[in-house]
């Protein structure tokens, strides 16, 4: 089956950029229907918080089948199956299929994806409401087990680290600007003294000027004065004043780092008993959870796919026989209806007894036209005439059959008699392999008014199956191999709760040449299993092997007198033998109770179809 998605995965990649919310996922899923229909084909739709189903895509807009809202949905993946998952509200459960576990993870991404967008409690919703919110109130919360001996919590401390910083920055500028003037101040004045000592060795005159610059010290001599270097007054900074602040902010950002270390080690022990506490939360719920999912497998809805053939099945050998049983037995009933339907429809009048056995011979070794269209297609074959690529397996098939089908039951006690009614007789041989029923069957049958290669004919013909084949869903023909070679699928009803079966086969209708005079006229239909590329293995069936041949014997009687061979002189001897691996895990025994019911209703219906088809035509030899 193929899957569309709009989406892949449950990531952020699934959320509208715009609106945040999670995008809508449409695609084919298998939903298990009920125990007949077993597992169909929808088209699924996630959007919304909700999931709704189609019976397809293009039955869309007639409105959808159901729905489910997700926001209390449990969504449990198969514990087996890697393709499943159920999804439960309530008491009402969908059991879904994805084409494989790649899709089904998706799917399950995704709606766990719109399940916690719907509010309920999830990470995405405390996301909308504010983490940093959700953060701070944890925070103070927290604070009062976790602070240092002042009180302050860590994102306070934090802010005075912040704080410290800046003052620190500005005194560190503040220090440089003091450190840059003092420079300049000293280059200047020994600038200002080297011009002084110039001056005096020049021993200008000198007068007292009344702004200071020239001045006469105690022992007569002029000198030059300069202001000294304060250091309050340059550029009015106070440098003692600035190096106690300085080693007070240092002082203060230890002090800082030291509490929010001592902040972090009680929170990294709050956080670790959060952890421990949580982590034995969850031990908790996920006992719960298996708890809970045992009780539910308990109390499944009887009928669902947990009860159905499998290795993990919950139904029990007995249980599944009478669940069988009943099936059967509803189809019988079915079929017996149908056939009450069909008499009530007004029959044509039958060819006159005289036209009939005007056009045959008077011995069966006399040619025979065809004289009726259905048989018309079939004609004589040899080895020689059928020519295909699988002619080789064909002819050692037909080969087989000759020589070992053909071979008396009784001296062999391996074979068991199973069922005997009237003429026909079905033996069994019993063989397991790997828990497998791979019981080998053998029915002989006699039927008066009918050739074999009447019976041979109808059994191989496609057009006619279904007038006769009652356990057939549909079927159809890969390929044509030729007039006589057919390559056939074709899928089983389902009978709950054992799975549904398919089968893959050639089959192909051969005349035996007769060696010598008295033989009788053989015709001969085997089908055994191939492979095709058309028509690869499913998920959906469990694919059966078979090889299966019909061997039909025409024996005539002599008529009295000069009286033409009519059908009270035709005399079809039967031998059918079916090796038939079913796969799959049905148990043993219900296998071969079902064989011994209806492998005598098979021959006993397929026989009286070609009976009443062929009453009243040509006899065809």
């Amino acid at each position: 089956m193929s899957e569309k998605s709009s989406n892949s995965s449950g990531s952020d990649e699934d959320v509208d950029p715009e609106s945040g919310q999670p995008v809508e996922l449409g695609g084919v899923l298998s939903k298990w229907t009920n125990y007949i229909h077993g597992w169909q084909d929808r088209w699924v739709v996630l959007k919304n918080n909700t999931l709704s189903y189609y019976k397809s895509e293009d039955e869309r807009e007639y409105g959808c089948r159901g729905s489910l809202c997700l926001s209390k949905a449990i969504i449990t993946p198969h514990e087996f199956d890697e393709c499943r998952f159920d999804i439960s509200v309530n008491d009402s459960v969908w059991y879904l299929r994805a084409e494989d576990p790649e899709h089904r993870h998706q799917w399950i991404d995704s709606i766990e994806l719109h399940k916690a967008e719907s509010g309920y409690g999830s990470e995405s919703s405390l996301r909308r409401h504010g983490s940093m919110l959700s953060l701070t109130s944890a925070a103070s919360g927290f604070s009062a087990t976790s602070t240092s001996s002042k009180g302050h919590s860590l994102p306070e401390k934090l802010a005075e680290m912040e704080t410290f910083r800046d003052i620190l920055c500005r005194q560190v500028d503040t220090l440089q600007k003091y450190f840059d003037g003092c420079a300049d101040g000293i280059s200047k004045d020994e600038f200002q003294r080297d011009r002084v000592v110039e001056e005096d060795e020049d021993d200008f005159p000198t007068s007292t000027r009344p702004d200071g610059d020239c001045l006469y010290n105690n022992n007569g001599s002029k000198e030059k004065l300069f202001p000294p270097a304060n250091p309050k007054g340059m550029n009015g900074i106070d440098f003692k004043g600035e190096a106690i602040t300085f080693k007070a902010t240092t002082a203060g950002i230890l002090s800082t780092l030291s509490h929010c270390i001592e902040l972090m080690v009680k929170r990294e022990d709050s956080w670790q008993k959060r952890i421990d506490k949580e982590l034995e939360k969850r031990r908790r719920v996920e006992d719960a959870y298996k708890s809970a999912l045992s009780e539910l497998k308990k109390k499944s809805h009887y009928g669902g796919p947990d009860y159905e053939e499998g290795p993990n099945s919950l139904i029990n050998e007995d249980e599944f026989f009478d669940a069988v049983e009943a099936a059967l037995d509803r189809q019988d009933k079915i079929e017996e209806q149908c056939q009450s339907d069909k008499v009530r429809i007004p029959r044509l009048t039958p060819v006159p007894p005289g036209d009939t056995y005007s056009t045959i011979g008077t011995h069966r070794f006399a040619k025979q036209p065809h004289s009726y269209s259905s048989l018309s297609s079939v004609a004589l074959v040899s080895a020689s005439d059928d020519v295909h690529r699988f002619s080789v397996q064909v002819e050692e098939m037909v080969q087989n059959h000759m020589t070992y089908s053909l071979q008396d039951m009784g001296g062999d006690a391996n074979w068991q008699l199973v069922v005997e009614e009237g003429e026909m007789k079905v033996y069994r041989r019993e063989v397991e392999e790997n828990g497998i029923v791979l019981d080998p069957l053998k029915a002989t049958h006699a039927v008066k008014g009918v050739t074999g290669h009447e019976l041979c004919h109808y059994f191989w013909d496609t057009d006619v199956r279904n007038d006769w084949e009652t356990t057939i869903e549909n079927f159809n023909v890969v390929e044509t191999l030729s007039d006589n070679a057919v390559i056939v699928y074709q899928t089983h009803k389902r009978v709950w709760p054992a799975s549904q079966r398919d089968v893959l086969y050639l089959s192909a209708i051969r005349k035996i040449l007769a060696t010598n005079e008295n033989d009788p006229d053989t015709w001969l239909v085997c089908n055994f299993s191939v492979d095709h590329d058309n028509a690869q293995p499913t998920n959906r069936c469990i694919r059966a092997k078979i090889n299966v041949a019909m061997i039909c014997q025409t024996l005539v009687s002599p008529p009295e007198g000069n009286k033409e061979i009519s059908r009270d002189n035709v005399l079809c001897k039967i031998t059918y033998v079916a090796n038939v691996n079913p796969g799959g895990w049905a148990p043993a025994s219900v296998l071969r109770a079902v064989a011994k019911r209806e492998y005598p209703k098979f021959l006993k219906r397929f026989t009286g179809y070609v009976q009443e088809k062929t009453s009243g035509k040509p006899i065809l030899f």
